[in-house]
Order: structure tokens, then C-alpha cells, then sequence
């Protein structure tokens, strides 16, 4: 008997009904040798630190750093029932060996290995590695069951990367807060993607707009232009110079250009293209997806490889046909073209996963039942495998020199000598694809132009334009900035470089919205108050792309074996060291930099603002022990609370008349003065009477 543990039941359902284990129950299937089941998920997390010490319940910057000895895992209440569920199987006495089936990857890992160091367990554990959910590719993958030893230093990678995220964000969230007196929430990527938004809105914010001017000649609908005059005057000179004078055309130069097709897709360009033509967020384009794989009609989608290994070249080169008998991507009559595979595979830029292919599940899958945005994933990957594996887009680049009256224009224009894998790309763009012969007359062509060619009266206009600020990022943009971020600073031989993974870049874009740090305006995505607050308090090596990237190159090194975990980790806990330190030299002028409370006064001990409470007035030095509370004995005694006024007063007087205060023993109300002394440290209250004689004195 062994048992199969998935990260998702769909995953789960799809190898079951492979191997004939199709009999449900409650959470897992049943099979005569076999039983299935599902983590949903992540299951465990690393625990909040208050899980280590009650004392973390509150956050006090005394108590930082918090570097746990012995990290424990905890179960989320909504998912306990299948962890217990997932425990009692592995627990299981006639159980053999348990198949790790959960995604093939860093998560995947990460995912198994919490759920099974918590259960307990000690049975034998096989790794199920697959690149797609096709009947053939699981049937192959369990007659290849890997030992889950050669996948332990992924599974170091994952937990060093899960506990460095806790580390930082955990730590320098709660140093922030406390000296900024506003939650401030850090986090490892996530914060230098922040950095790359607020460095765009501030080019924004300074950018400042200029007027220039071009002037255009009309050569018999040929438009000579002269561009970018700052100064109107100069063009306007030039208008009259030129103005209904003959035009001779002194130059003609044509250079070939070549346009190589584009690599097939791995997650993040697919995300990035996703955006730009449908405007799917990167972590909708990711679902879609996860889910087109969970149907078998694509390959493993968290894959950063954009070529094949040389043994796929047969099955892509049959997906390619297929993928002309269910779309007709040139038409009615689409005839497939030769496709170029030899330029897509190579087995050495392709690690765990190789690029996103559709499959030849396509064949007999009916597309009309996927939902739109579904469609929408798959048409593209589909289109990108057939615009990777065609022809150069080549074209004649040709630039005109006309001179009229002593004066240099210029004209710029191309012809078509080889459509190529561009051809895929415009008939995609149209929703129902084009003919070949459509596109081809769609291309405006450049009219031949000759040396020496006279044109006669030419008339010659200004236009106004103005220089234009940097754009917004958009998703798309914004994920192309993350995957290149830091690269300056590295080696051209480094292997990874950039902001977080192509399976994290999604999550870490939803964390910057849902923290409220960035917000999404249609396509853009752009930087908020809250956000350029965070990014101008920061130091610069948590907000470094470069570090960052460092990181993540780091544990890839781990994964190869060359790095110890004890080590990654280290490194870690000396950058969680570096900021408390950074933090704790800050003075009060730059911790209230930000600070959105008003002062009600200043503290009669250390001269710090002190801020209204929910139960208190309170310094802000928290160092110093100076309250006053709202709700105290000695004034309750009288019927009378401390208010915001009386506060004040006592502040800036140490005094404050106060009436129709209440006398039990009396049963009568006087008035008197409220006098405020400081011994220790705290405030001391007694009453004086307008003969200055003391009726009441705190104890």
C-alpha cells in the first residue's frame, strides 16, 4: 500500500482516475493498493511570534529581534480537518512509501515536507516530477519515481526562503511600526518592488513638460521632418526659408534588419503578455493558468525556462500541427507552415521545467466549454509556440535625406522582405485572424525614392508637440522591471537575477495592493501615499533590487548543493541585526517625520510631544514612564475625568481650575484648582483652594 499526497484535489482527482484509484472518500480515494489524497494548499505556516513567547503579543521594540531557535509550524483552523485527515494516512501501519505528488517545484516541496515532518511520519517518500498533466506524462512519471533525497536541497531552498521571509518582514515590520508610530508593513521582495513604483511616480511627480516643435515637409505625401526644435522662433525661420521652395532628395540608404522570433513563453512573459493584451492581473493569468494544466491542455506553467529539451522536439512538432487543425490561425485555408524547432530547444537552459507548450490534449478537448479568460491563456500560448518556432521577420530599413534651401529633412520608412513568425503575431492580434494575403496588403510599403529626385513648390508647416512624462507601470511593465531588477550589478554568467521567482512575482504584486501600498488604475499600477511614505523611511539595502536578487541567486546555489542552508540563513539574521540597530539609532525628529498625531502638549519630564490615547495622554518617548490617565482614583472620587482640555492646561501650566467638583463626605459641589507635581518621574495631583490652603492631596 502507498499513498499519494497532492498539493490541490483536482491534481488529486486527475492521477486517480490515471491509475484506476477512483472509489471517494471523505478527503482522499481509495484504490486496492493505492490511496490518493490533498494538502489544499498550503496546510502549515511558520507560527506568529507570540506562538514563541506570550510577551510578542505586544510589539515592543526592546523585544526585537526575534530570531526563533526551534521554528514551529501551525495549522490554520480552516485546515485542520485535512491535516488530520493527511496524518492519520501517513501514519497508516500497512503503509509502504509515500509518493510526494505535489507540484513539481520549490512550493511543491515546501508544501509536502511541512505536512509530513508534522504528521510524524518516517515511511520511504518518492518524488512524482512531471511537466504536464497528460495521461502519458503521469503514467511515465510513476514508472519514474524519483527518491525525494535528490529533491532535499529544493526542499532547504524552499524553507530557508519561507524562514528569511519571516525573518525580515516579522522583525523590520515591527521595528518600523514602533519607531514610525504607523503600521509599516516589510517585506523581502516586496519592498524593492515597492521602491521600483515610487521611484516612477517620483520621475512623474518631477517631470517637467517642454514644448518643441517639428517642421514637416510634404514631399508628394512623403513627410521629410525635421524634429525636435526647442525653439519656436528657429522653427518658424525655418518654415519661411523653406516654405513653397523646390525639395532634392541627396540621400537614400537601406540597411536590412532582422527581427529574431521570440522564445516560447515561461511564466512571467506569459503574465506580462496576458496583461497587455487582455488585462489580466499576473495573478489571474496564474490561476488561468494552473487550472489549464490541471485539464492537461498545458504543460507546468511555474516553469522560468523558455526553451524544450531535445526530447520534446516530436511532441511539440505534432502540438504545432494541432494547434493549426483547432485555431486556423491564418484563415480559413491555413496550410501549416515548416516550423524551426532546433532554434527553441536546448536541454541546457532547461532546468526542473522546460517553456509553457500546449498539448495534445487539444485534440479532442472542446475549447468552446473553457471560459473567456481561459481561452484567452491558451490562445496565446498556443500563438507564442508557432510565432517561436517560424521564420526571421526581415525588413528593408530605409532613410531619405531631402534638402531644400540648404536645409537637412528626414524621412523614415521600411519594406517588407520576409513576414516570418510577424505574420502569427498580426493575425493574433485580429480576433478572428486574418488571411495572409490580408495582412500583406495591411503593410503600407515605402514608395521608391531615387537619388536626385526633385520635388517642386514643396510646402513646409510646423506642429507642436510636448515632451511627455515617463508612463505608469502596468503590470505587464512592472514584471518586466522585477525579472531585470539589480541585473547592472551582477556578472553576465549569473544565472538569476531580479526580484523574487517567476512563481512569487503574482503574489507579491496582490500583497502591495492589499497592503495598500500600490493601487491599480485599469492597465497601471501605481504607487500610494502610504506607499511613498514606507519607501522614504527605508534604508537603501532593504529596498535594493540587487540584494534582493542576491538572495534569490543564493538559494538557486543551494539548490545546486553549493551553499549550506545554516549558512543563507545567517546572512539573514545579520541583515535583521543591521536594521534593529539602524532602527534604534533613529532620533525623534526622524521617527516623527511622519507622525500624522497632534500634540496636545509637550512631556514635563523629557521634553517629548505627548499624544492623546485610547485611555491616556502618553509621551512618545517610550522610555519615559510620564502618563496621564483619562480614567484615574483621584479625580473619579470627585465625579470628573481627565479631558483632553484639562490635559493641556495641566501641560503647559501644571494647573487647571476646574468646577463642580463633588464632595461625598459634603454631598456638595465646590471648585478649586487641579495642581499637577512630578516626583519619579509621574504625576502627583493636589487641590488648592482660592485661599491657597490644600483641601484634598493624592496618596
Amino acid at each position: 500500500m502507498y499513498l499519494v499526497i497532492t498539493e490541490k484535489p483536482s491534481v488529486g482527482m486527475s492521477i486517480g482516475k490515471v491509475l484506476g484509484v477512483e472509489t471517494r472518500k471523505e478527503g482522499f480515494l481509495e484504490g486496492t493498493d493505492c490511496l490518493i489524497s490533498w494538502c489544499v494548499g498550503h496546510l502549515a505556516e511558520y507560527a506568529s511570534p507570540d506562538a514563541y513567547d506570550s510577551k510578542y503579543e505586544k510589539w515592543n521594540f526592546e523585544d526585537l529581534p526575534i530570531l526563533p531557535d526551534r521554528w514551529k509550524l501551525m495549522i490554520s483552523e480552516d485546515k485542520k480537518k485535512q491535516f488530520y485527515l493527511l496524518k492519520k494516512l501517513l501514519l497508516l501501519p500497512e503503509l509502504e512509501y509515500v509518493v510526494n505528488a505535489c507540484d513539481a517545484g520549490r512550493e511543491g516541496e515546501l508544501i509536502f515536507r511541512q505536512v509530513y515532518d508534522l504528521s510524524g511520519c518516517t515511511k520511504p517518500v518518492k518524488r512524482l516530477w512531471i511537466n504536464s498533466m497528460e495521461d502519458r506524462a503521469i503514467l511515465d512519471g510513476f514508472k519514474n519515481l524519483k527518491s525525494s533525497k535528490d529533491y532535499d536541497n529544493l526542499a532547504k531552498a524552499a524553507i530557508c526562503r519561507s524562514k528569511a521571509d519571516w525573518l525580515i518582514g516579522m522583525n523590520a515590520t515591527r521595528a518600523f511600526t514602533n519607531k514610525y508610530y504607523k503600521l509599516l508593513r516589510i517585506g523581502r521582495v516586496m519592498t524593492p518592488t515597492l521602491s521600483l513604483l515610487e521611484e516612477r511616480a517620483k520621475q512623474i511627480r518631477e517631470f517637467q513638460k517642454e514644448k518643441y516643435f517639428n517642421v514637416e515637409m510634404d514631399c508628394n505625401g512623403m513627410l521629410a521632418v525635421k524634429k525636435k526644435i526647442f525653439d519656436e522662433m528657429q522653427a518658424e525661420e525655418l518654415v519661411r526659408k523653406c516654405n513653397g521652395a523646390d525639395a532634392v532628395v541627396t540621400g537614400v540608404e537601406k540597411t536590412e534588419k532582422k527581427k529574431k522570433p521570440p522564445l516560447l513563453y515561461d511564466l512571467t512573459t506569459l503574465q506580462r503578455d496576458a496583461n497587455r493584451y487582455y488585462g489580466l492581473t499576473a495573478k489571474q493569468t496564474l490561476d488561468l493558468a494552473q487550472k489549464l494544466y490541471e485539464e492537461k491542455l498545458i504543460t507546468y506553467p511555474r516553469t522560468d525556462s523558455q526553451y524544450l529539451p531535445e526530447d520534446a522536439e516530436a511532441t511539440a512538432r505534432r502540438v504545432i500541427t494541432l494547434i493549426h487543425e483547432k485555431y486556423h490561425p491564418l484563415g480559413p485555408f491555413d496550410e501549416p507552415k515548416q516550423p524551426f524547432l532546433k532554434q527553441v530547444i536546448d536541454s541546457s537552459k532547461v532546468t526542473d521545467h522546460h517553456a509553457i507548450l500546449p498539448t495534445e490534449e487539444l485534440r479532442n478537448y472542446d475549447l468552446h466549454s473553457l471560459k473567456e479568460t481561459e481561452y484567452q491563456v491558451l490562445f496565446l500560448i498556443a500563438i507564442r509556440l508557432l510565432m517561436a518556432t517560424d521564420q526571421e521577420y526581415k525588413y528593408e530599413e530605409i532613410s531619405v535625406q531631402v534638402e531644400s534651401k540648404g536645409e537637412l529633412f528626414e524621412v523614415k520608412g521600411k519594406k517588407i522582405l520576409q513576414y516570418g513568425w510577424k505574420l502569427y503575431e498580426e493575425c493574433f492580434k485580429n480576433d478572428q485572424g486574418m488571411a495572409m494575403e490580408e495582412f500583406c496588403a495591411s503593410e503600407k510599403e515605402f514608395p521608391e525614392v531615387i537619388k536626385e529626385t526633385i520635388f517642386r513648390c514643396v510646402p513646409v508647416q510646423k506642429t507642436v508637440h510636448y515632451t511627455t512624462p515617463p508612463k505608469e507601470y502596468t503590470e505587464d511593465t512592472l514584471l518586466a522591471a522585477m525579472e531585470t531588477a539589480g541585473n547592472k550589478d551582477f556578472e553576465k554568467e549569473t544565472e538569476k537575477k531580479g526580484l523574487g521567482t517567476p512563481a512569487t512575482r503574482a503574489s507579491i504584486i496582490e500583497k502591495l495592493v492589499f497592503s495598500k501600498y500600490a493601487v491599480r488604475k485599469g492597465k497601471q499600477i501605481s504607487c500610494t501615499e502610504d506607499g511613498k511614505l514606507l519607501i522614504e523611511v527605508v534604508p537603501d539595502y532593504l529596498k535594493s533590487a540587487a540584494l534582493t536578487a542576491e538572495w534569490e541567486n543564493k538559494l538557486l546555489e543551494m539548490e545546486k548543493g553549493n551553499l549550506t542552508d545554516q549558512s543563507f540563513l545567517e546572512g539573514i539574521k545579520g541583515m535583521v541585526m543591521l536594521l534593529i540597530s539602524d532602527c534604534r539609532k533613529l532620533s525623534s525628529e526622524q521617527t516623527h517625520k511622519f507622525d500624522t498625531r497632534k500634540a496636545i502638549g509637550t512631556c514635563p519630564v523629557c521634553g517629548n510631544p505627548v499624544y492623546s490615547g485610547k485611555k491616556n495622554f502618553y509621551c512618545s518617548n517610550r522610555d519615559c514612564s510620564f502618563v496621564l490617565w483619562k480614567e484615574n482614583n483621584f479625580l473619579e472620587k470627585m465625579g470628573k475625568t481627565m479631558d483632553e482640555a484639562t490635559a493641556k492646561a495641566l501641560l503647559q501650566k501644571g494647573r487647571v481650575t476646574m468646577t463642580d467638583l463633588y464632595s461625598a463626605k459634603k454631598n456638595k459641589y465646590f471648585n478649586a484648582d487641579l495642581v499637577m507635581e512630578i516626583e519619579d518621574g509621574k504625576a502627583r495631583f493636589q487641590l488648592e483652594f482660592p485661599k491657597n490652603t490644600t483641601r484634598k492631596k493624592e496618596n
